[in-house]
C-alpha cells in the first residue's frame, strides 16, 4: 500500500488508456506468452511476456468463459465482491530492466487505497473488475514498440547477432517484428536499441 503522498501524485499522473489487443505465444521461451496491450491514440503497443498460467487467465477472461472451479483472479474477485472492494483501475506505472511494474487502486466504503501487482495479474483482474487499464508517457517511451511502414528489411534476422546491427537497423527489424505480430522479438530488440542508446 503507498502512502497518501504519492496517491496524490498517482491521481493527477498523465495516465494514457491501454487495451488489450491479445496473447501469442513466444517462440523462444518455453511455456511463455506475450500479452500486447495497445495506446488508442497511437500506434505504441506494449508487449509483456507472461507465464502461461496468466495467460490462461487472461485468455479465459476475454473469452468470458467461466471454469467450474475458480482460478485464482476468479477468486480474487469474488473475495472482493464479498467485502465490497472494488478496483477502480490499473495503472502500469514503470518498466525497469525488462520488466513492468502496476498497481491497483481499489475503493471500499468511500476510502481508496493502491497496492502494488505484477502486470500479468493487474490485467487479469482489470478484465474481471472491468475497470480500464492505464500508463504513462514514460513507460511507452521506454517500452512501446511503434508500427512503422518501412519494409525494406533482410527476411533472415532473427538469426543475426543484434549487438553488430547498428540502432537504424534494429528499428527496422523492429518494426517488421511488430508487423508480423512477433511481439517476443519486437521486446528483445527494443531493449537492444535502449541499450545501444544508453552506450
Amino acid at each position: 500500500m503507498i502512502t497518501y503522498k504519492y496517491f496524490i501524485y498517482f491521481c493527477r499522473m498523465n495516465k494514457i488508456v491501454l487495451e488489450v489487443i491479445g496473447l501469442t505465444h513466444s517462440l523462444s521461451l518455453n511455456e511463455a506468452f506475450a500479452l500486447v496491450l495497445a495506446d488508442k491514440k497511437s500506434n505504441l503497443k506494449l508487449p509483456i511476456i507472461i507465464g502461461s498460467v496468466e495467460a490462461q487467465s487472461i485468455a479465459m477472461a476475454l473469452e468470458k468463459y467461466e471454469s467450474r472451479r475458480p482460478l485464482t483472479h476468479d477468486l480474487f474477485k469474488n473475495f472482493a465482491d464479498n467485502y465490497n472492494i472494488n478496483i477502480k483501475e490499473v495503472v502500469i506505472n514503470r518498466f525497469r530492466e525488462g520488466v513492468f511494474f502496476s498497481q491497483l487502486v481499489c475503493e471500499k466504503d468511500g476510502e481508496t487505497c493502491v497496492f502494488d501487482a505484477r502486470a500479468s495479474d493487474s490485467v487479469a483482474l482489470a478484465l474481471r473488475f472491468r475497470c480500464p487499464i492505464y500508463t504513462n508517457q514514460q513507460v511507452l517511451d521506454e517500452a512501446g514498440v511503434m508500427i512503422g511502414e518501412d519494409e525494406n528489411t533482410d527476411d533472415n534476422y532473427q538469426n543475426d547477432d543484434f549487438k553488430e546491427r547498428s540502432i537504424e537497423e534494429l528499428k527496422d527489424m523492429m518494426e517488421k517484428a511488430v508487423e508480423e505480430e512477433d511481439y517476443e522479438l519486437a521486446s528483445i530488440l527494443r531493449d537492444e536499441i535502449k541499450s545501444k542508446e544508453n552506450q
